[in-house]
């Protein structure tokens, strides 16, 4: 969900007549501004159309269909940038996914048995879900393979389907990896100069429009994460020191002093010199192409301490940025070096069992879908796979809102069965299915960006083509298609959601207080002692450290906000009510970030007991935000008799986040 949405959710514009569709439906409706992947559908069209044909030509049509089915599951999951990270993303599902349709195929037809192994299966799919992102796809690929073995018959002897679900995984991986020998390290390289080119975004719009201001701040932070994420998960599978990628990890560190210097040229508020921003997005064109040389900088003289930080960041950025030859041994990761693989797959493991968090998910998850297989046991449903099928898909609260999920996949399955009926009604079971399955295909990656309905309604016909390969029912699945859909989207609703509080209820002021706690001890990092020039720069890079965990605890609860936004009244409206706390709290990292570049560049520092007096109040802040179930604005605070010095701007945006809480007593 974008930013303006959520701004549009949040102040409660999006439903501007009584009887309009509520907020949180038209948010999940409206389809997001992102970009079509051509590329990806493109792969997707051949992925799921070739093994098609090639079944037809085969004379084996089932089998054709098995192998775009593994496909489909592999087009989902090819979302990564990094060639390396799409090799976990597909293959490692796919495996897990093989193990899942190998379970079902050995319990088909055994009644209860069949019951209790995919109800265990379940809490399998649920508990590693909280792992990381592969592991999610995993355990979702994992259950939903075991409920297709278990309510289709599929080809014997049992290997059959396992294999050619993989195959046709593996096929996706391969189209994926085409361009890995021309484009190996496009992707790192420019996730780094998309990390420039938003920070030249920011500059621009710094003492402009402090809303124009925050979405540009929130956008580096994005950019410097995925970057982060990629170079650094990189570096962790190579061994030794790799040139190239030690060269993106400088280009990548040296702009941290301009992201520090951004807020501080945004608090003096007047726009930087357009040379400025222009000469970073030559630095990102620079880091694009790999140019190196003699950098050429024409800028202003500095004048201010803002604008002396900005200059010399920008200097030393351009001097590393063309480097030819980067010193292999003196690079700093400032987030530090991942682990190795065996020691986080430990780790993960260890928090997994321990986690309430992970054993609640699995019992939700193993409970609907051990309800949803009892029922169709009981009452004879036609199709009766889909039920639990629907359970999975929408059961997935690190997808979004479960509530939501539930209502958004029943509109998209309608709209679905409406593409699926003029498809099975017109087109002839046979050849004629390769030319639509390329289309549809191709729908699939460029629907699933613009939102969960546009994907579950791209996803439905062709699931149904496929099926239609495996029992020839033609238009006869339709009915059967809703029906299954909408029992297992009730099931969800009643023993997933309703039965669970805490998954409908909003959780943001828990995290928002965590946030701020961690924004006071980041106060008093950035200003304290350091006795020598080694404690000094110990003392930055746990600053520098401190400053991205806290933005990226920020994303973590602008993630849940959005989620809770889409339940409905009263969490939503509870949800909304936090969202000036969350920029607040933003404003309060960025404004002492901007104290801290001034006091480098010739500022008078704050005393210790100024320091220590603004980080108790933001103490005392994150104490009201824990007691609090909304924010009650209370009046507001003076900033304080300290304010015209240089955390002036800190004193100013503490009392304006202390002005949105009021003290419990006062309630």
């Amino acid at each position: 969900m974008s930013t303006e949405r959520t701004e549009h959710i949040a102040s409660g514009r999006g439903r501007p007549h009584p009887l309009a569709p509520p907020a949180w439906l038209l948010g999940g409706l409206r389809p997001s501004a992102a970009p079509i992947p051509w590329a990806a559908a493109a792969r997707a069209a051949l992925a799921l159309s070739v093994p098609l044909a090639v079944g037809f030509a085969l004379d084996e049509p089932e089998y054709g269909a098995l192998v775009s089915m593994g496909a489909l599951s592999g087009v989902i999951g090819d979302t990564a940038d990094a060639y390396r990270m799409r090799i976990l993303n597909i293959a490692v599902p796919q495996l897990v996914g093989a193990v899942g349709v190998t379970l079902g195929t050995l319990v088909f037809g055994h009644g209860w048995l069949a019951v209790s192994v995919l109800t265990l299966v379940a809490l399998v799919s649920g508990m590693i879900s909280s792992i990381g992102t592969v592991a999610s796809v995993s355990g979702l690929l994992l259950l939903l393979n075991a409920v297709i073995g278990a309510g289709l018959p599929l080809p014997q002897p049992w290997w059959t389907a396992p294999l050619l679900l993989t195959a046709g995984g593996l096929f996706v991986l391969l189209l994926s990896l085409l361009g890995w020998p021309l484009r190996g390290r496009l992707p790192e390289r420019t996730a780094v100069a998309a990390t420039y080119r938003a920070l030249a975004d920011s500059l621009e719009a710094a003492g402009g429009p402090a809303s124009v201001y925050d979405e540009r701040r929130r956008q580096v932070t994005q950019a410097l994460n995925q970057a982060y994420d990629l170079v650094l998960g990189r570096r962790a599978r190579v061994h030794g020191r790799s040139p190239s990628l030690v060269r993106m990890l400088a280009q990548l560190n040296v702009v941290i002093p301009l992201v520090e210097a951004a807020p501080a040229a945004h608090l003096r508020g007047r726009p930087l010199p357009p040379e400025v921003p222009a000469a970073v997005r030559d630095l990102a064109d620079a880091v694009e192409e790999g140019r190196t040389g003699t950098p050429v900088l024409d800028l202003p003289a500095p004048h201010t301490p803002s604008e002396r930080a900005v200059d010399s960041a920008l200097r030393h950025a351009a001097a590393v940025v063309h480097l030819a030859e980067p010193d292999l041994h003196n690079v700093d990761d400032r987030l530090g070096r991942p682990a190795a693989l065996g020691v986080r797959a430990r780790r993960a493991v260890r928090d997994m069992m321990l986690s309430e968090a992970s054993w609640r998910y699995g019992l939700r998850l193993a409970l609907c879908i051990g309800l949803a297989q009892s029922l169709v046991s009981l009452v004879e449903v036609e199709r009766s796979y889909w039920v639990a099928l629907t359970v999975t898909f929408v059961l997935k609260p690190d997808f979004g809102s479960v509530f939501s999920r539930a209502v958004l996949r029943a509109l998209g399955t309608a709209a679905g069965l409406v593409v699926a009926a003029a498809v099975l009604a017109e087109v002839p079971r046979g050849w004629w299915d390769v030319p639509v399955m390329v289309v549809l295909a191709a729908l699939i990656p460029a629907f699933s960006v613009k939102g969960y309905a546009f994907q579950t309604a791209a996803i439905t016909p062709v699931i149904l083509l496929l099926s239609d390969q495996l029992n020839h029912q033609g238009f006869d699945l339709i009915r059967p298609r809703l029906l299954d859909s909408l029992i297992g989207c009730a099931i969800t609703l009643v023993a997933g959601y309703l039965l669970w509080p805490e998954s409908w209820h909003a959780r943001i002021g828990d995290r928002l207080a965590d946030t701020v706690y961690d924004a006071a001890r980041y106060l008093e990092r950035a200003f304290a002692p350091a006795p020598d020039e080694a404690a000094l720069a110990e003392a930055r890079t746990i600053r520098v450290q401190a400053r991205r965990r806290i933005y990226r605890d920020l994303s973590g609860v602008r993630s849940e906000f959005q989620r809770a936004l889409t339940e409905p009244p009263p969490t939503g409206a509870r949800a909304a009510a936090w969202w000036p706390l969350v920029v607040a709290v933003e404003r309060i990292v960025d404004a002492t970030t901007a104290a801290r570049v001034r006091v480098n560049h010739g500022a008078e520092p704050p005393t210790a007991d100024e320091v220590e007096s603004l980080a108790d109040r933001l103490r005392e802040l994150a104490e009201r935000v824990r007691s609090s179930t909304t924010p009650v604005r209370a009046d507001a605070e003076p900033a304080g008799e300290a304010s015209s010095g240089v955390l002036g701007p800190v004193h100013q945006e503490v009392a304006a986040a202390r002005a949105l809480v009021r003290p419990t007593a006062d309630r």
